[in-house]
């Protein structure tokens, strides 16, 4: 099997493209420095389709290393041809592969084996013959009773030959491919109720739907469902039709009276050893996909909530909303820093007019201007009695507030890390802080929480664990290159993230820098243990140094080409701080990339990066989103009224719609159905961040939901 041909088909692009990510890789090379870097080599893939291929490449190579595994198998055993040999080459996967291997693996005790034992195989392959005018099968099996083997009678010989056929039909790989696919076409699930109760899972009470159509969602609920206890889980196939297909190519139609019994041992190899098999392979592939789409939905969100645009510049009030602890407040400066801590306790029944002086002094003291609100516990409540804080003040404009995802903030603030970054503080402080830290810079405080633990996916908890962080890792890897880091202020936890730079060194690069001071240029991080020629190749590119006395520094062009930016800014007579704002970009343009490249010997996305970069020294892809919703005023979900026009922002993305935060504590769900056009997945429309304008369509007060459209009224 060639793999980089396979890949290239999957993924619909040129084989040498996939040869070159290949060799990459295998040079230790990782894929944001691939994307960044690399163009040339690969033909400007992006490090989605780099991710989708170094997946597949672990997955054919690990399917490569089980066929070798396989086939020295079937030597060992002397049951090694040809034939069988070009089988396992032809098989593109794992699940094919054992069904090719299943007739000679080892098996535990089975009726077949003990029937072999009793000298009882040599009547089978007669009886498989199927001849016509032949004995009767009563006949031909009487040379083969032995009371001293344990065969009693013709019937015990009959019984024993049968139960050989039956595994030899159930071990057949065409049978089992025969039946996948006739699965695959006709196949449903059905769930029925296991209790009577009502629950959660009442629509699957009496529910069944084609199992090729089945979505990732409905298939993770009926899954967690039945593992509660809640629900009996089947699959469903017309049992005449298997019947017929598994006999197929092992019924002879002769007129001999032995293909009676060979058709019955086909049905009995369909019933006791295809149908319990192809139930727990087929629903366990079901899970499986399930899962591998869900985990692709989280990530799909995760990077767009990693990449919200940063608040900058202010000083921010985190609120921790709470009841028996009240609510805990952190005031941090522009840079994180923070400035001061609280504890009030804002609600009805406990000291409002106390909590709202406190309040008050902090805001005045420190020039506070925005306020980020945890959407915990409370958070309804807190949000409201900050509104009354801010009518009392009348600031105008001068002071707003957000409501902010505090997922994972507790687990974060109880973390070793946290204890580390703030021993100072209480544990329940420390989560205010992070909330504050998560309105001006998202990135920088996400990446501290396992990315499990921040919610923007669906049946999270039920996902393959390592799966699921490494799919979430490589997001969180591609989100922190793709911003680029201060390598003079950043944290371990984000430094970590940097492509080539692991825990270890990140530690090592902050506490050199505590030592030493700042770095005063990329070459100086050369210097911190343990970051090698190959760490720095792969992670130089992606730090930055604001303050450095050369403007490269603080851009993405990599120190490997810094010749050819000198030499280009050179070549139209430009400094650095000149070919900002444009001059340098209009300069190319006007020669042409490809001209430039050759002239100057450099790759031509290379070039273009190169311009890019020194357009806007500094630059942050984050700067280009639309900014986050600050609010002035709140809502309740008695001042919803059907038809009304909000705007909002897009919090989750599943498989069957949006959940839109519009200003009340619950959030809104925009059904696939009611976006602005027909879409298989809500991710082709929206994602994570967006801002976007919906009417309510329904408001559900008992059961605490608020439906949405993205249609506008007629």
């Amino acid at each position: 099997m060639n793999i980089a041909e396979v890949i290239a088909k999957e993924l619909s692009i040129q084989p040498w493209q996939v040869q070159a990510v290949i060799e990459l890789l295998d040079e230790g090379a990782t894929v944001p420095f691939i994307a960044r870097y690399r163009k040339e080599k690969h033909g400007e893939l992006d490090d989605t389709k780099l991710r989708d291929l170094a997946e597949r490449l672990t997955q054919l190579r690990n399917l490569e290393q089980r066929r070798e595994e396989i086939s020295e198998s079937l030597k060992n055993l002397e049951k090694w041809t040809e034939e069988l040999q070009k089988e396992l080459d032809g098989a593109l996967t794992m699940a094919r592969l054992e069904d090719i291997y299943r007739p000679y693996r080892p098996k535990r005790r089975t009726r077949a084996m003990i029937a072999k034992e009793k000298g009882l195989e040599p009547l089978a392959d007669v009886l498989l013959l199927q001849l016509p005018n032949r004995k009767t099968p009563a006949d031909l099996a009487a040379d083969y009773v032995d009371a001293e083997k344990g065969v009693e009678s013709a019937d015990d010989a009959i019984h024993g030959a049968m139960d050989i056929i039956a595994e030899r039909v159930s071990d057949d790989a065409a049978v089992r491919d025969r039946l996948k696919r006739m699965y695959g076409r006709e196949c449903q699930i059905k769930t029925v109720a296991a209790q009577d109760q009502d629950s959660v899972y009442r629509m699957y009470y009496d529910y069944a739907e084609p199992l090729r159509s089945m979505p990732s969602h409905r298939v993770l609920a009926m899954d967690r469902g039945e593992k509660e206890g809640w629900l009996k889980v089947a699959l469903q196939v017309d049992e005449a039709h298997a019947h017929a297909d598994t006999r197929q190519g092992w019924v002879i139609q002769t007129g001999s009276p032995c293909s009676e019994l060979v058709q019955a041992a086909c049905d009995d190899a369909y019933d006791r050893l295809i149908a319990p098999s192809l139930d727990t392979e087929l629903r366990n592939a079901l899970t499986d996909r399930a899962q591998e789409a869900a985990i692709g939905v989280f990530a799909m969100n995760l990077r767009p909530l990693l990449m919200q645009p940063p608040v900058r510049g202010r000083v921010v009030m985190g609120l921790d909303p709470g009841i028996a602890h009240g609510c805990k407040i952190a005031v941090v400066d522009p840079t994180g820093r923070v400035l001061d801590t609280g504890v009030v306790y804002p609600l009805p029944h406990q000291r409002p007019d106390a909590a709202r002086r406190t309040v008050m002094d902090m805001i005045r003291k420190w020039g506070v201007s925005v306020a980020a609100i945890g959407n915990g516990t409370a958070s309804r409540e807190t949000e409201q009695f900050f509104v009354s804080v801010m009518k009392a003040m009348d600031l105008g404009e001068g002071l707003k507030y957000m409501i902010v995802s505090e997922a994972g903030a507790s687990v974060y603030s109880a973390s070793r890390l946290a204890a580390e970054e703030f021993p100072q503080f209480d544990v329940n402080l420390r989560s205010a802080i992070s909330i504050a830290r998560r309105l001006q810079d998202p990135l920088a405080e996400l990446v501290k929480i396992d990315p499990k633990a921040i919610g923007v996916g669906q049946y999270q908890h039920d996902l393959k664990e390592a799966e699921l962080d490494h799919a979430l890792d490589g997001v969180v890897e591609d989100c922190v290159n793709a911003v680029g880091v201060d390598v003079n202020t950043a944290s371990v936890s984000l430094l970590s993230h940097v492509a080539g730079i692991n825990a270890t060194v990140a530690k090592n690069i902050v506490a050199y820098r505590e030592e030493n001071g700042p770095f005063k240029s990329r070459a100086g991080l050369k210097k911190v243990p343990r970051l090698g020629p190959k760490a720095f190749e792969q992670a130089a590119g992606f730090l930055r140094v604001p303050d450095a006395k050369d403007v490269l520094e603080n851009t993405g062009v990599h120190p490997e080409s810094y010749d050819a930016a000198r030499a280009l800014l050179k070549r139209f007579g430009l400094t650095a701080t000149d070919a900002a704002g444009g001059r340098l970009k209009a300069a190319a343009e006007a020669v042409g990339y490809g001209t430039l490249a050759r002239e100057l010997d450099v790759g031509e996305p290379t070039l273009r990066d190169i311009v890019t970069e020194l357009n806007k020294p500094g630059r942050d892809p984050r700067d280009e989103l639309p900014p986050p919703i600050l609010r002035a005023d709140v809502l309740d979900m008695d001042d919803l009224k059907s038809g009304m026009e909000l705007t909002g922002t897009v919090r989750n993305v599943t498989d069957f719609g949006a959940f839109v935060d519009i200003g009340v504590h619950r959030d809104g769900l925009v059904h696939v159905s009611q976006f602005t056009r027909y879409v298989k997945h809500p991710s082709e429309m929206v994602r994570v961040g967006d801002v976007v304008t919906v009417w309510v369509t329904e408001v559900d007060k008992q059961k605490n939901r608020i439906s949405l459209t993205m249609r506008k009224p007629k």
